[in-house]
């Protein structure tokens, strides 16, 4: 399975740099949206993501309108994190999917409403008290994905260390 990791106008260097590292560790693809709230050589986004960013696919996107002509959501299956979605993230049967697209939002701000509307189907969410406005990206990213890891059994994933065997 190919996972992609969509993150729309991120703002915050560290999360994104966290996001970055989670990428390279599971072999995700991620997707950058412009504008971007910091540059990539930002040493916070660098420090975040240590040395795996030479062990990153990533690709950049000048609009968020361009990634949605470019990939097509009614084609392509793509779910658009939200705390409005429609479904609890853990209740998508992604082990069925071979290329899965997780778009979240800027930080501040979320995805924009019309696309929230629109695909309102596609929406998910992660569970969480009412009276809060939202978790951290970094952690959220990583929620989701293990998830569909989950679903799919871990399988490109490294098995235990063979130091437990010793």
């Amino acid at each position: 399975m190919k996972i992609n990791i969509v993150l729309v106008e991120p703002e915050i260097p560290q999360n994104t740099g966290n996001i970055a590292r989670t990428c390279a560790a599971i072999g995700a693809k991620l997707h950058l949206v412009k504008p971007l709230g910091f540059n990539l050589s930002d040493k916070y986004v660098k420090r975040a993501g240590l040395d795996y960013w030479d062990k990153l696919d990533i690709e950049e996107h000048d609009s968020f309108n361009k990634f949605l002509k470019k990939y097509e959501p009614e084609k392509n299956n793509i779910f658009f994190v939200t705390t409005k979605g429609k479904q609890v993230y853990t209740q998508k049967e992604y082990s069925k999917i071979e290329e899965v697209y997780i778009v979240f939002g800027k930080a501040t701000k979320g995805l924009p409403e019309e696309i929230l509307k629109k695909y309102i189907n596609k929406t998910i969410r992660i569970p969480m008290k009412k009276d809060l406005r939202s978790l951290n990206l970094s952690n959220s990213v990583a929620i989701v994905a293990y998830e569909i890891l989950r679903q799919k059994n871990f399988e490109e994933l490294e098995e235990i260390s063979e130091y437990f065997d010793k």
